[in-house]
């Protein structure tokens, strides 16, 4: 079982890497810096600059080759690769523990398959062309797989230490909003991005200051696009952005409100106090960078921390859930010691 603590640690860290690699992508307008899948202009490891200008022509008539791009596409794949390779490995491992009374089979059974249907999406949307609905679930899959992935570590844990968990009160269903709630928010945050929603508006509290705008809810906020078209660069109106970006505004409104809800529920809880702190301060951060990215119109390294910042707050929110659900620990006994486990 030390190897699978160790495994699902590596898995994890690889995790956050690849969501962040992907939001690092796709911030770069790199999603199809190649045109191909799995190969980048037919190769896995990317030719020099001379060979593939002799190849386009041919093959790839209609797409701009740009080497740059086409590298941070693949190392995105590399990083995802290697992590599907390790969640089977965690996989295998967790088959040959299944007579073991309490180990997490069916957790890392599910993250086998969501990092399967991760590899779908990764191609749809590159055959697909960006289209928004596949980039954004391609988002909340990445995002999924690290929040299991992290309940699986818990879990492990829990298992090498051969500790019991009475939870008294069950799981707080305000901490259970609030990670609805932040989902919803991140898928939000999704569609604005692969919506090019962020430079519909420049005023950071309404969309264009004194100036009248207008808003087109019912086509920023449909879901069903036709495919065929290359969405890089966005298809929708203004008026359709400008409301995909202000509705991401609005949900933002509603994830203080569960924090703050969250927040009051839990304040007798000492043991929380420290995770609600943490939770705050990621959440007044990452409002910080939204505005800032309003008023200086999405520079690279400010969106890039504003996409770290949802996952910083993410990993924020289920470290919150974790410590609100467990209301008691009686560590029985265990073949490894904590100190082991930490090694």
């Amino acid at each position: 079982m030390v190897w699978s603590w160790r495994l699902v640690n590596v898995a994890l860290a690889l995790a956050l890497v690849v969501v962040l690699l992907g939001g690092w992508t796709r911030l770069n307008d790199a999603g199809l810096g190649c045109p191909d899948w799995p190969t980048c202009y037919g190769h896995f490891v990317l030719p020099p600059q001379d060979r593939v200008a002799e190849q386009i022509g041919e093959h790839f008539p209609d797409h701009q080759v740009d080497l740059h791009k086409g590298w941070l596409e693949m190392i995105h794949r590399y990083a995802a690769s290697t992590l599907g390779l390790l969640l089977l490995l965690q996989a295998l491992m967790a088959w040959r523990q299944r007579a073991v009374v309490g180990y997490p089979v069916r957790l890392s059974l599910v993250l086998l398959v969501l990092v399967i249907v991760q590899g779908v999406f990764g191609m749809w949307t590159v055959t697909l062309k960006l289209v928004p609905w596949v980039v954004t679930l391609h988002l909340l899959g990445g995002l999924t797989t690290l929040a299991l992935l992290a309940r699986l570590r818990q879990a492990l844990y829990r298992q090498n230490t051969r500790s019991l968990h009475r939870e008294t009160g069950g799981v707080e269903p305000s901490v259970v909003l609030l990670l609805a709630v932040l989902f919803f928010q991140i898928a939000l945050g999704g569609w604005t991005s692969s919506n090019y929603a962020g430079w519909a508006c420049d005023h950071w509290l309404s969309c264009q200051g004194e100036q009248p705008v207008e808003y087109d809810f019912r086509e920023g906020l449909n879901p069903v696009l036709p495919l065929g078209p290359n969405y890089e660069g966005g298809l929708l109106p203004p008026p359709a952005r400008a409301a995909i970006q202000m509705t991401h505004r609005a949900g933002a409104l509603l994830l203080l409100s569960a924090l703050a809800l969250a927040s009051w529920r839990l304040r007798q809880r000492e043991s929380v106090l420290p995770w609600l702190g943490l939770c705050w301060g990621v959440a007044g951060l990452q409002i910080l960078l939204g505005v800032l990215n309003v008023i200086w119109q999405l520079p690279l390294v400010l969106a890039v921390a504003h996409h770290a910042g949802a996952v910083a707050l993410l990993l924020a929110v289920l470290g919150l859930y974790e410590r609100s659900r467990v209301q008691q620990m009686e560590v029985i006994h265990g073949n490894l010691s904590t100190g082991q486990i930490a090694s």
